[in-house]
């Protein structure tokens, strides 16, 4: 089953049937462990995102359907940890310990199958990612699923349609304007989020800065393009890729010799003190006075009574 880096595949299988086909208990105890209930992997293997959504499907004896963001990783989405909880569409199950039933109705045109496993078209796992994740991460992992697997907005709406009132569907609502393919890592969209939250414009994403001559500088992970101020979220690679590193310490420089104005942003700043930063900048970039940007904004706040719970 191809996921992320198309790992190889672990013997994953159902206890009661390998015993049924002759394998002993004892040696069922003895060199396998239990996954889920009833279903085994080698005591050796360490266990694959892939390997658990398969196990997950077993333990509803292949009758449920792959959901939320274990579906996101099947359509192709990344930054999905191995350990993530997997997600069912299941009526008559039970959940257990890293396996999350729900026992939501769907419809035959919103299941499709990927290596052999019944999964959640693209639409209909936005559907459930937004309305059964806290807000930012919701948004998170709609941003990730569209720049993997592009879904219509509309299609989406036509599942809050069909459905109703459900849970969660005025949060949907709400987030479904703001996705944005263009979001490159999960902590950059709940980055973005905050900025509407905090009365911006929406910003552009993946901005790109060509010099006077032409050629393409690079691009900006979100920004304000009229007013030459960008936002840059400066993540995990930074320590990982020195590659990647050396070139954004390159490029930044450019960008400012080119009127830009950065505000950089790395995981152990202070959510309010981005926002300080950011306001600031913008507010002295549009010659705005600070009691005037709630009303040069007021088209761009975002609706706060929709799905506030949990929000970062």
């Amino acid at each position: 089953m191809p996921v992320g880096n198309h790992a190889p595949m672990t013997e994953i299988f159902l206890g009661r049937e390998a015993v049924g086909d002759g394998l002993r208990q004892r040696d069922l105890r003895r060199f396998y462990r239990s996954v889920f209930r009833g279903v085994h992997a080698p005591k050796w293997a360490a266990l694959t995102l892939q390997d658990r959504t398969t196990a997950a499907w077993l333990a509803t004896d292949r009758t449920g359907v792959i959901a939320g963001i274990a579906a996101s990783a099947l359509h192709g989405a990344e930054w999905v940890k191995d350990t993530e909880p997997i997600e069912v569409l299941a009526g008559d199950r039970r959940g257990q310990p890293g396996l999350i039933v729900r026992r939501d109705r769907i419809g035959d045109d919103e299941r499709t199958v990927i290596a052999g496993l019944p999964v959640t078209t693209p639409a209909r796992t936005a559907f459930d990612l937004g309305r059964h994740l806290k807000r930012p991460e919701a948004l998170a992992r709609m941003d990730a699923l569209m720049r993997a697997a592009p879904y219509a907005v509309d299609d989406v709406q036509a599942l809050a349609a069909r459905y109703g009132p459900v849970r969660g569907v005025r949060q949907l609502r709400e987030l479904l304007p703001l996705v944005d393919a263009g979001a490159a890592s999960l902590p950059e969209s709940r980055l973005r989020l905050r900025l509407i939250d905090d009365g911006l414009p929406v910003p552009e994403t993946q901005i790109a800065v060509y010099a006077d001559e032409g050629w393409l500088v690079g691009y900006l992970d979100m920004g304000w393009r009229g007013i030459k101020l960008a936002v840059e979220y400066d993540g995990d690679q930074h320590r990982t890729d020195r590659r990647q590193y050396v070139r954004d310490i390159r490029r930044l420089p450019l960008m400012e010799s080119l009127g830009w104005e950065v505000v950089r942003v790395v995981k152990e700043d202070r959510p309010a003190e981005v926002l300080q930063r950011v306001r600031a900048a913008y507010l002295r970039l549009t010659d705005v006075e600070t009691d005037d940007f709630a009303e040069v904004t007021r088209k761009n706040w975002p609706k706060r009574e929709f799905g506030r719970e949990g929000a970062a």
